[in-house]
C-alpha cells in the first residue's frame, strides 16, 4: 500500500512526440497534471486521451517560473508529494518505491540522480544530483529562466537523498534557444545577486560570441558575495579565458586559466582548455605538464560542469603528441595506444601511433 499521495506535474508545448513514453514513465503517481502553454499539435489531445489532466494557460511575457507555478496550482491540496519533470525526462521503473522508501513526514524536498544527456553511442553525457521533488506546501518556483524552487516554510528545509531514483533527460536538439538570452538578461536585471544566473548569462553570452559582454558578467560573478562553488567560479574563469582567446589575447587567456587552475586544482577540464593552447603554441613541455597534472585528478566532481571530453581520448592524445616531439618515445607509445582505448576507430589516432611506433623503434635500433 502506498504511504503517499504523488503528483508528476509539468508545463507542456507542442510536445506530442514525447507525450507517450512521459505519460507512461510518470504512471507510477496518483496523479498526473499538465499545464499547456498553447500546443498547435496534438499533444492536448494526446495526454486526455491517457487520462492526464490537462489544462490551458496563457504566459505573456514567457517566464518558466510563472508557468511552473501556475502548473503547481493546478496540483490537488491533497498531494503529499510534488513531482516536476518535462517531457524529455523519463524516470526509470520503480522510482515511486524509492520515493517512499526514503521520505518521511518531515521531508521537504529530496535529490536524486539526473543524466543531462546521451552520446549517440547511448552512454551518458554528465549525471548529478537534482531537485525537483517536493511536498505540496510551501514552495514557489523563482528566476524566469534556470528556475528553481523557493522554500518559505516555518521549518527547517530537510532533504532526503536517493541516488537510486534516476531521471533521464533526451533533449530535443530541434528545439530553438533564441529566447534564453533574453530571460537570462532578465533573471539579471530583477537578481542582480543572484549567482548562478549570473554566471549562466556570462556563458550564454560566450555561446553567442558576445566576448566582451560574457567576459564583463563573469568577472561581475566572480564578486559577488554568494558565489563560493569552486567548480562554479573556476568555471567562469575558464570562459573568461576562451573569450580572451577567442579575441586573440592569449595572455590573458593563459593568466585566467592559472587562476582557475589555483581555484580548483581538481577540475581536468581547465588544463585540457590550457593544453589547447599550448598545442598551439608548440609548446611541448608546457603541454606535457598539463598533461601529467590533468590526468592526476582521477574523481569527476559530479556535477553539471563536467564534461565528458575531459574523460575520453583528449589528453592522453595530447600527452601522445608531447612526448612525441619532446623525444620521449616510449611514453608517447603508452598515451597514444592508451587514447585509442578510447576511439578505436579514429584513424588519426591510428596514424599517430604508427608514426610513434616508428620513431620508437628507430630510436631502439
Amino acid at each position: 500500500m502506498c504511504k503517499y499521495k504523488i503528483c508528476v506535474y509539468a508545463i507542456s508545448k507542442n510536445e506530442e512526440k514525447f507525450v507517450q513514453k512521459w505519460v507512461s514513465s510518470m504512471s507510477e503517481a496518483d496523479y498526473i497534471v499538465v499545464a499547456d502553454t498553447g500546443s498547435t499539435d496534438n499533444t492536448v489531445l494526446l495526454l486526455t486521451s491517457l487520462g492526464v489532466e490537462v489544462h490551458s494557460i496563457h504566459i505573456e511575457p514567457w517566464r518558466f517560473d510563472i508557468a511552473r507555478n501556475e502548473s503547481l496550482a493546478f496540483v490537488p491540496e491533497d498531494v503529499d508529494i510534488c513531482v516536476c519533470t518535462d517531457f524529455d525526462e523519463l524516470f526509470e521503473p520503480g522510482w515511486r518505491e524509492k520515493i517512499e522508501e526514503v521520505w518521511t513526514d518531515k521531508t521537504t524536498r529530496l535529490r536524486y540522480s539526473y543524466t543531462f544527456g546521451f552520446h549517440p553511442d547511448g552512454t551518458p553525457i554528465v549525471t548529478f544530483l537534482y531537485e525537483k521533488i517536493h511536498k505540496r506546501k510551501d514552495f514557489k518556483w523563482i528566476y524566469p529562466v534556470h528556475e528553481v524552487l523557493e522554500y518559505s516554510g516555518s521549518g527547517r528545509d530537510n532533504y532526503a537523498i536517493h541516488q537510486g531514483i534516476h531521471l533521464k533527460h533526451y533533449p530535443d536538439v530541434s528545439k530553438s534557444r533564441s529566447n534564453y538570452l533574453k530571460l537570462l538578461e532578465l533573471s539579471a536585471k530583477d537578481y542582480p545577486l543572484y549567482d548562478r544566473n549570473i554566471h549562466y548569462l556570462g556563458r550564454e553570452y560566450m555561446f553567442h560570441e558576445m566576448y566582451p559582454q560574457a567576459i564583463e558578467t563573469l568577472k561581475y560573478h566572480l564578486t559577488l558575495p554568494t558565489a563560493t562553488w569552486k567548480e562554479e567560479r573556476c568555471a567562469s574563469m575558464r570562459f573568461i579565458a576562451n573569450c580572451y582567446n577567442m579575441q586573440n589575447q592569449t595572455d590573458e587567456a593563459i593568466n585566467w586559466l592559472e587562476k582557475a587552475i589555483l581555484e580548483a586544482p581538481a577540475v581536468r577540464e581547465t588544463y585540457i582548455a590550457y593544453a589547447k593552447i599550448a598545442y598551439s603554441k608548440q609548446d611541448w613541455l608546457t603541454l606535457y605538464q598539463l598533461v601529467k597534472d590533468a590526468l592526476s585528478n582521477t574523481r569527476r566532481t559530479g556535477s553539471y560542469l563536467d564534461e565528458e571530453s575531459s574523460w575520453g581520448d583528449t589528453l592522453y592524445d595530447f600527452g601522445a603528441i608531447a612526448c612525441f616531439y619532446l623525444g620521449r618515445y616510449e611514453e608517447a607509445l603508452s598515451f597514444a595506444k592508451e587514447a585509442l582505448t578510447y576511439t578505436p576507430d579514429d584513424t588519426r589516432l591510428q596514424n599517430n601511433l604508427k608514426l610513434i611506433e616508428t620513431a620508437y623503434k628507430s630510436k631502439e635500433e
